[in-house]
């Protein structure tokens, strides 16, 4: 079955289908809800949240955007809220808590280049932490999961100009932060 036959079937009642959806999008809810959260088991929660908020909710998806579109958005909502009850809680990772996923540096690299990306990644990470969820959010779903400011504009529900300023504020933070960070 191809995804709207998958969405059909799983609005229509189907189990099979939509464990199909969910597993196809596990790893992707599961890796955008790190990025924004950067804690493992909150993000493990938040992706168990936006799936149980996803069966409540299939049978409204009209299939106007693509569902990875209303995941992301899911997502972001869900992190935000987490964010706004509990804001003290944003840490930074450390090393053992990285995740990999496409943005990582690879295994079989020469090593010398290897620490350099690793310690390239750790001021960026570093930086991206320091943004605020709202930034935060438009920033990895354009820069880092490669999605269109509309796109973008449809999961956040801002508008394309509003995209484009947080996306320029956030860039223009980072890099600050990051220039801070090389100089010291």
């Amino acid at each position: 079955m191809d995804e709207k036959e998958l969405i059909e079937a799983a609005q229509a009642g189907d189990k099979k289908a939509l464990a199909e959806l969910v597993k196809k999008y596990e790893k992707t809810i599961y890796n955008f809800a790190f990025k924004i959260c950067r804690n493992p088991e909150r993000a493990e929660n938040i992706m168990q949240e936006t799936f149980y908020s996803m069966i409540k909710s299939l049978h409204q998806f009209d299939a106007k955007s693509k569902l990875s579109t209303w995941l992301y958005r899911i997502v972001a909502n869900h992190c935000l809220m987490e964010h706004r009850k509990k804001r003290h809680q944003f840490v930074s990772i450390d090393d053992d808590d990285f995740i990999e996923d496409e943005y990582t540096t690879d295994k079989t690299a020469i090593p010398y280049l290897s620490v350099e990306n690793n310690e390239t990644r750790q001021i960026m990470d570093k930086a991206i932490q320091k943004l605020s969820p709202e930034y935060r959010i438009v920033f990895l779903l354009r820069d880092v999961e490669g999605l269109s400011t509309e796109e973008t504009g449809a999961i956040t529900e801002l508008s394309v100009p509003a995209v484009k300023s947080r996306l320029h504020r956030a860039r223009a933070f980072l890099r600050k932060q990051i220039a801070a960070e090389l100089r010291s």
